[in-house]
Formats: structure tokens, C-alpha cells, sequence
């Protein structure tokens, strides 16, 4: 039982295969709510499990990437058996459990990070993170439109989603936004933003890599794991070691706040016409900096947050993969003007970093390195980022750069399409 297919214990991943191949015998597939978890749960776990085990790939997101790729192309070939393809569209369609997998991973990131964390050290990044992200927009957009792409392809389906944040965090609330103020499906959005953060994030943990080499042959350039000469960069996370009391209450108190904050969400959307996902950040955001949140359900709120990260994410984007991913849609992201695209935007990135904490006597390596985790594929970006640039003591500033300026830029983006469009 401790051996494990991603979250599932061997015996009962092999239960659940045998279950799904008596109901594909069978000519139907039920849709209820328990045969759905245990579909998705097994082959969501199995794509990302393949993809951990990739040399090379694994090192990139490789998870992510087979979870998402791998039951596009299979039903885009139709290797996945029909009944399989109808019961988890008609699921996803249906129940728009999309929606709750964003609330749970916004609202229990935002809520679950340190106050004391949260300020300082975006007050520290503020400038470089700034900096680079103006440079990148002006560079990403410039190139991709002298190749033909367009401005506004360029910005929005191209540079934005590089430093969205991620998968969970990014492209998946990114695109929901794009497919609520243009009126088109999500699922197609996804297949265009998705590539850009994928590739993004290769780009970024190359010039990681070089970062490092980089800092070994001009050590008074490098910090090894500092931002400033004069200080340790040991943060206290004061709530963090706040004693709590933690019990099954406070998660699920935490959990029926998220989905209010939600449903707040949809009201601002109904209202103002400010996309839920935007609405719902803002508010987490308020809540944390007023202090209106008690440590419990902070803590409650990381539980939640962790638990949809590690046991829905896999799933979902299998879901996502056969549901709403079209392969050849996907396929047109991939695109040699794109790509040169997202390099030069994410090379602008780093290079404004560097030189911009260079000039705030910041360490310019580190600094280029916590900038580079912008354009990062969520946590598991940072991760690999810091893991090629052997900075893994920079992981609190990465999450900053990666979850906070993720957020501002899709806030900014969607309020700016709401009321210019």
C-alpha cells in the first residue's frame, strides 16, 4: 500500500483499472460523481507518473506535460475508448469542477503565504520585478509581431501567459477569464495559453542553469542564495510558527470560504463585469493584508490549497487533456514564430533582472534567477528553476515572484480586457 502511482497505493490503482475495464466492456460508462474520481484519479495519476519518469522531461514538468499532451493526442488519434471520451466530457461540462479547482488553489495560496513574507519581499522584488516584466512585454510583443503574429495574439495568447504563473495558478484561471469576456470555449483558449507557459518555463530553467555556471566564474556577481550582501535573507514567517490548534473544523471552514469568496466572485462578474477568478483574488488579497483571516483558517486554507494541488491537479488536466484540449489547436501554438517568441520574452525577463539588480545592489545572478521563476510553471517551475540554478534556499522569493506577479499580471490583463476589450 505505501507504493504508490502518484497518490494512489498500488493494489488500489490496480482495483481501479480492473473497475474502468469492466465498464468500458460493458458499453457504458456511469457519470455519477464516485465512477468519475476514480476514472480521472487513474488515469490522470498514470500520464503524470510517465512523465516523472522521463530523463530530461521530468526535470521540466514533465508531469504536467504528459497529463495534459498525452489524452489530447490519444483522443485526437481515438486510442481512448469512446465511452471513456463521453462519460469524462459530459462530467467536466456538466459540473464545472474547473471552477472549484481554481478557487481552492488561488484563495489557499494567497491566504496560506506569510503576511510578513507576502510584503517584504515583494517590497524587496518590487523594482527588478517591475522592470522585467515592463522589458519583456515591450520585447515579447515587439518580436512577435515583426515575425506576423500580430500585437494583440502576441500580448495576450503569447507574452502574458509566460508569466501567468503556471498551469493551476495561470493559464487554467487565464484562459476562463479570456473565455468569459470573449464568449468562447475555454477549452480551446487553454490549448493556445498552455504551450507559451510550458515552453516558457523550459526557457527559464536553461537560463537558470546558465545563471549558475555564470556565478561559479564571477563569484562577486553571485550571492549563492542571498538577494542582498548585508543580509541573510532568513524571513521569519511569524504566522507560520504561530501555535495553532488545527483540527478538521478549520479545513473545512477554510474550504467553505474559498467557494464563498467564489461565489462573491461570480456576483463582482454578474455586477461589474470583473472576471470571478480576478474578484476572488482581490478578495483573498484583502483579507490577508487587514489580518481578517485567523491562523487556523490560514492553515485550514494551506490544507486545502495542498490537497487540490497534489490529488486534483493530475486529474484535472487529464480531464482538461480529453474534454477541452483540441491536439491540432495545440499543435498551431507550437509554431516556430511562437516559440521565438517566448524565448525572447523570457530571456528579457532574466537579462532586465540582472542588470536592474545589479544597479540596486542587489546580487544580480540571484536576482535573475527569482525574476526567471516569472515566467516558471507554477510551483513545479520554481522547483526546477531553482534546482538547475542550485538556489534552492530562494524558494520563498520564487513563490513570490511566481504567485504574486502571476497574479497581478493576469489581474491587470483581464480588468484591462473588461473595460477596453
Amino acid at each position: 500500500m505505501e507504493l504508490r502511482i502518484g497518490i494512489i497505493p498500488v493494489p488500489v490503482y490496480a482495483a481501479l483499472l480492473g473497475v474502468v475495464a469492466y465498464f468500458v466492456s460493458s458499453g457504458k460508462v456511469p457519470t455519477e460523481i464516485n465512477m468519475m474520481i476514480g476514472v480521472l484519479a487513474v488515469l490522470g495519476f498514470t500520464c503524470a507518473e510517465l512523465g516523472r519518469r522521463i530523463p530530461i522531461l521530468n526535470r521540466i514538468g514533465g508531469a504536467a506535460i504528459f497529463a495534459t499532451f498525452v489524452p489530447s493526442f490519444l483522443n485526437y488519434q481515438h486510442l481512448i475508448p469512446a465511452q471513456i471520451v463521453s462519460a469524462v466530457t459530459d462530467f467536466t461540462k456538466s459540473t464545472n469542477f474547473l471552477y472549484l479547482f481554481i478557487a481552492a488553489v488561488i484563495v489557499g495560496s494567497i491566504l496560506s503565504m506569510d503576511r510578513v513574507l507576502l510584503v517584504k519581499g515583494f517590497v524587496r522584488l518590487f523594482v527588478p520585478m517591475l522592470a522585467g516584466s515592463v522589458a519583456a512585454l515591450l520585447v515579447g510583443t515587439a518580436v512577435g509581431t515583426a515575425l506576423g503574429l500580430g500585437v494583440r495574439h502576441t500580448l495576450l495568447m503569447i507574452v502574458i501567459p509566460v508569466m501567468a504563473g503556471g498551469v493551476g495558478e495561470g493559464a487554467i484561471p487565464l484562459s476562463v477569464g479570456y473565455g468569459q469576456l470573449w464568449h468562447e470555449a475555454q477549452g480551446e483558449l487553454f490549448a493556445q495559453v498552455l504551450p507559451p507557459v510550458m515552453f516558457g518555463s523550459l526557457t527559464a530553467i536553461l537560463l537558470a542553469g546558465m545563471l549558475n555556471f555564470l556565478g561559479q566564474r564571477y563569484p562577486r556577481l553571485s550571492g549563492e542564495g542571498r538577494l542582498q550582501p548585508e543580509e541573510s535573507e532568513e524571513l521569519a514567517t511569524h504566522e507560520a510558527d504561530a501555535p495553532v490548534n488545527l483540527d478538521i473544523t478549520h479545513i473545512a471552514a477554510a474550504g467553505l470560504l474559498v467557494i464563498t469568496l467564489y461565489l462573491l466572485g461570480l456576483i463582482c462578474f454578474r455586477t461589474f463585469r470583473l472576471p470571478a477568478p480576478v474578484a476572488m483574488l482581490l478578495l483573498a488579497v484583502l483579507l490577508k493584508l487587514v489580518q481578517a483571516v485567523p491562523p487556523s483558517l490560514q492553515q485550514g486554507a494551506h490544507v486545502v490549497y495542498e490537497f487540490f494541488r497534489r490529488a486534483v491537479t493530475y486529474p484535472l488536466l487529464f480531464a482538461i487533456g480529453v474534454a477541452l484540449t483540441p491536439w491540432d489547436r495545440l499543435m498551431a501554438a507550437f509554431a516556430p514564430r511562437n516559440l521565438l517568441t517566448i524565448v525572447a520574452t523570457v530571456l528579457t525577463l532574466v537579462a532586465t533582472g540582472f542588470f536592474v539588480g545589479r544597479w540596486m545592489r542587489l546580487f544580480p545572478i540571484d536576482t535573475a534567477i527569482v525574476i526567471a521563476c516569472r515566467a516558471g510553471q507554477g510551483g513545479t517551475g520554481d522547483v526546477a528553476i531553482l534546482t538547475a540554478a542550485n538556489r534552492m534556499q530562494l524558494m520563498p522569493f520564487a513563490q513570490i515572484a511566481t504567485r504574486i506577479g502571476g497574479a497581478i499580471t493576469i489581474t491587470l490583463t483581464l480588468l484591462l480586457l473588461a473595460r477596453y476589450g
